[in-house]
C-alpha cells in the first residue's frame, strides 16, 4: 500500500512540475528568444504550434491532476481544497485558449495572407486578442505558481486519517 501512495504522490508532483515548468519554459524563455532570434512570421508560426502542443500537454496533465486529486479525497474533498480550484481554473484558462483563442488568432493570420497579420487590416484585432491571450497565460502561470506552492509548502494535498 505505501508503495502505491508513493507512486501516486510522485506522479503527482512530476504532473504538476511538468505543467507549471512547460508553462513558465515556453513562454518566459522559448517564445522570447524565438521572437529575438527569428524572423517575426516564423517566430510566430512556431510559438502558435509551441502553445498549441502545450495546450494538449496542459489538458492531459491537468485532467491528471484533478482526477488524482478527485481518487484520493473524493468529490466533496476535493471541492473544498483551494488545490483542486486552482488546477480546475488552470485547465479551464488552458482550454478556452486552446479551443477559443488560439484557433480565432490562427484565422486571423489566414485572413491576413499573403500579408503578415501585423501588417494588415486584421492588425488591431490580432493585438487586441493577443493581450487577451497573454494576460490569460501570465493568470495561468500565476495559478501555476500559487499551486505548486500551496501542494509543496501548504497544507499536504493528501488527508491523512487518524489512526486508532
Amino acid at each position: 500500500m505505501r508503495a502505491r501512495t508513493f507512486l501516486a504522490d510522485a506522479l503527482f508532483h512530476v504532473a504538476l512540475t511538468a505543467w507549471a515548468g512547460m508553462l513558465w519554459s515556453i513562454g518566459y524563455l522559448v517564445v522570447p528568444v524565438l521572437f529575438c532570434t527569428q524572423e517575426r512570421m516564423l517566430a510566430g508560426e512556431i510559438a502558435g504550434r509551441l502553445f498549441a502542443a502545450s495546450g494538449w500537454a496542459g489538458l492531459a496533465l491537468g485532467g491528471y491532476l484533478l482526477l488524482a486529486l478527485l481518487a484520493r479525497q473524493g468529490v466533496i474533498g476535493s471541492l473544498r481544497t483551494l488545490a483542486f480550484w486552482l488546477a480546475a481554473l488552470m485547465l479551464i484558462l488552458t482550454a478556452v485558449s486552446l479551443f477559443g483563442i488560439q484557433p480565432f488568432m490562427q484565422h486571423l493570420k489566414e485572413s491576413a495572407l499573403p500579408l503578415d497579420v501585423m501588417r494588415s487590416p486584421l492588425r488591431e484585432r490580432f493585438v487586441a486578442w493577443h493581450g487577451v491571450a497573454s494576460s490569460l497565460y501570465l493568470l495561468q502561470s500565476l495559478l501555476a505558481l500559487a499551486l505548486t506552492l500551496r501542494v509543496h509548502f501548504g497544507k499536504p494535498v493528501r488527508q491523512c486519517q487518524a489512526t486508532g
